[in-house]
């Protein structure tokens, strides 16, 4: 029971990894928002590309380029508020 529990909680880590290491997730509607959503899916494309450079550079890019990728994750979180304001604007 106990390795059970130990390999559930394993799994659900590294789950959890895999999907803060993909950067910011695209999740505003394209139907009703496509601008918003248009700027998430840039966002994202930006996060992937430092985190390309960060691969090229083994890492080494003085700590700017975490910086960068957590101020992405930042606008993404604003471009989604922005999308809810909208949809209770309406």
């Amino acid at each position: 029971m106990k390795r059970w529990m130990l390999s559930a909680l394993l799994g659900s880590a590294l789950l959890t990894g895999a999907a803060f290491a993909k950067g910011p997730a695209v999740n505003v509607s394209a139907r009703k928002h496509p601008n918003i959503a248009a700027a998430q899916k840039l966002v994202a494309t930006a996060y992937e590309r430092i985190v390309a450079a960060q691969k090229a550079n083994e890492y080494d890019l003085g700590g700017h380029a975490q910086k960068a990728k957590e101020l992405l994750e930042q606008a993404n979180a604003e471009l989604k508020a922005a999308a809810e304001t909208a949809n209770e604007n309406k």
